[in-house]
């Protein structure tokens, strides 16, 4: 994994692209996406974490380097698109290579603003995106069915085994449902794995309120979002993308000043970021130095030298032990050299299961 990866989704007209603006703005880098003649949008977003301001200062470090997010605004979904309304099917290609998809519901009520469906009715939207998702897997299963009957005709036992999966997955799909909910368990998935299915992808909501309604209240809309993605075990995320496009456009005090207005500690898009890495499971670690203060994306649950392989592949390669104190303990402990003297800085080695906020160095040797 080197950046995050989330997929922007959504009927048209309900804030998806002002929101997206907003992130890009934030962003550090907006580029068209190499992948076909109709690109959807990129923005890279640093991944705001305060830890590397402070090891910044304490390592007087020459440059510090934040995790990072891309956010793909895949456009073009209406009703049909998987049969290609709206150049939908070819924009549905592009969510394939996501690690999570974020799903834009208009929750606000604006007579401004026409609602592609005429009226708000944020379940119904839902139902079309995710009946679009659906189709497009369904449509990926049938290929891959047709060409494993074949191989499972000569006899291959792996082919009998992934047919039965794809199977589970035709019958939950056919019934409009996503891949998630026909369960499979860790052998299964693996057998289709390579197939990148789009309803099988952790999935969160992000409820576009008024701007007249952050930071209050939940309204009516909000709460059928809530109660849908409970059913989904999904997160939800409340923003208001116009909100967050005011925010863009301030300088990093103003735009505090700003959030302290509405009475809020910290911005959609923060919230939003942070959202991501606790459906997909990610946990970031630092490492610290006069050169250099970064943080790393890592999945829950890494080991030491893979997660040592994230920074090279011969640190992996030659891993002999990790040396880790944790963020906290290092800056009770006034820096490296307290650390060390009160007992803080542990050698781990290859079983070592690397923790939030672990600042590291590898010792390695190649």
């Amino acid at each position: 994994m080197s950046n995050l990866e989330v997929g922007i989704v959504g009927l048209p007209n309900v804030g998806k692209s002002t929101l997206f603006n907003a992130i890009t703005k934030a962003g550090a880098e907006a580029a068209n996406y190499p992948f076909c003649t109709i690109e959807p949008n990129v923005g890279v977003v640093d991944v705001p974490d305060k830890r590397l301001q402070v090891l910044h200062e304490m390592y007087d470090s020459k440059k510090t380097t934040p995790a990072a997010i891309r956010f793909v605004d895949i456009a073009g979904l209406v009703k049909g698109a998987a049969k290609g309304e709206g150049l939908g099917n070819k924009f549905l290609s592009h969510i394939r290579e996501v690690d999570a998809v974020a799903h834009v519901v208009r929750c606000f009520e604006d007579g401004d603003i026409t609602h592609v469906e005429g009226s708000i009715d944020p379940l119904r939207d839902i139902e079309i995106i995710n009946t679009e998702l659906c189709l497009a897997d369904m449509e990926t299963v049938d290929k891959r069915i047709e060409k494993t009957q074949r191989v499972a005709k000569s006899g291959s036992k792996e082919a009998k085994a992934e047919l039965l999966v794809l199977e589970k997955l035709q019958a939950v799909l056919s019934e409009a449902k996503p891949s998630r909910s026909a369960q499979l368990d860790d052998d299964e998935l693996a057998l289709i794995r390579d197939m990148n299915l789009l309803t099988l992808k952790p999935t969160l909501f992000i409820a576009n309120v008024g701007e007249d309604e952050v930071g209050k209240e939940d309204n009516v809309y909000v709460k059928r979002v809530r109660e849908y993605a409970a059913t989904e075990r999904a997160e939800v995320v409340v923003i208001s993308a116009r909100v967050e496009a005011e925010i863009a456009e301030l300088s990093p005090e103003e735009a505090q000043e700003f959030l302290q207005a509405l009475g809020l500690t910290e911005s959609g898009l923060d919230r939003l970021i942070k959202a991501a890495f606790k459906l997909l499971g990610l946990i970031t670690f630092l490492t610290a130095g006069q050169e250099e203060c970064r943080a790393w994306t890592i999945k829950r649950g890494t080991k030491a030298p893979q997660a040592a392989g994230k920074i090279h592949t011969d640190i992996e390669r030659g891993f002999i032990r990790a040396e880790i104190v944790s963020y906290d303990e290092l800056i009770a402990a006034g820096g490296m050299t307290g650390a060390k003297e009160k007992g803080k800085v542990r050698l781990e080695g290859k079983d070592y299961v690397m923790q939030d906020g672990d600042v590291t160095y590898f010792r390695f040797n190649v």
